[in-house]
């Protein structure tokens, strides 16, 4: 039998770096490490290279279809199976949706939707052939609304949708999903948020309960995805959140309202 191979997004730091280590400790396989930052790839290629890990990089700007369109091109000819594919790489914004350009929006559909869907698709028949898994790193913000973070709820939102009706789509055919639903993580999605206008997020995120490490949570992936499960949801008090937005809508609005006012200051401000 071939050996292994996983396929990580977003793999250079942050929370796809702690899945790799994650799954470096537990389980032997070939890794195929994507990132923007191709200096920071090689880096942690050599990391890995060092601990007798194999490993391949490929750089790529998730946010171009002819980016994603050559990846998977390369992986598929790099690879006759894949075992699992984590869509990881992620962007987001901090901006008032009316404060907010139509290029910044296209931007966070694009690495946060597109980009996994066409993964996904387009390895299908590797994944296939491995009986393999897609873990997609979604967001409680893809079940609640989050003043100043539309378009990243927007699209954490479709992600959910599209990967829950491909999930029941693929199952008999051996592939499997696991989609993760995160709170408040520290990485660099956040450090490096945009504004409104594409540059960089100058005011600090708000945030809802216990801000937890990469490491934390990667571990809890990687237990979820050796478990077989299907959807792994943060436990604290966001997913108290997503309840009383589905019960009590109002209620959960003036309550975000006031938790996140800053958005709206900082809005105002800029407005």
């Amino acid at each position: 039998m071939s050996e292994k191979v996983f396929v990580v997004t977003g793999a250079a730091g942050g929370l796809g770096w702690a899945i790799v280590e994650a799954l470096a400790a537990r389980q032997s396989a070939r890794f195929a490490l994507v990132d923007v930052n191709g200096p920071a790839l090689e880096e942690r290629a050599a990391q890995l290279h060092g601990r007798g890990i194999a490993v391949d990089t490929f750089t790529a700007d998730l946010a171009s279809e002819t980016a994603v369109a050559g990846l998977v091109a390369e992986l598929l000819s790099c690879y006759e199976r894949i075992d699992l594919l984590v869509n990881n790489a992620g962007i987001t914004h901090r901006s008032l949706s009316t404060q907010t350009s139509n290029a910044v929006i296209r931007r966070v559909m694009a690495v946060d939707y597109h980009a996994p869907v066409e993964l996904a698709q387009g390895l299908l028949p590797q994944l296939r052939a491995a009986g393999g898994c897609v873990v997609n790193i979604s967001s409680m913000a893809g079940w609640m609304p989050v003043l100043g973070r539309a378009g990243y709820c927007a699209a954490k939102s479709a992600l959910h949708q599209y990967f829950e009706t491909f999930r029941e789509e693929v199952r008999d055919e051996g592939v499997r999903v696991l989609m993760v639903y995160p709170s408040f993580v520290a990485t660099d999605i956040e450090s490096n948020a945009l504004s409104g206008d594409g540059g960089r997020a100058r005011h600090k995120r708000s945030t809802v309960g216990r801000v937890r490490s990469a490491g934390w949570m990667a571990e809890r992936i990687v237990s979820a995805l050796e478990a077989g499960r299907e959807r792994l949801f943060a436990r604290d008090k966001s997913l108290l959140g997503a309840y009383l937005y589905k019960l009590a809508p109002g209620l959960f609005m003036r309550q975000m309202v006031k938790k996140f006012r800053i958005e709206l200051e900082v809005g105002k401000a800029w407005h």
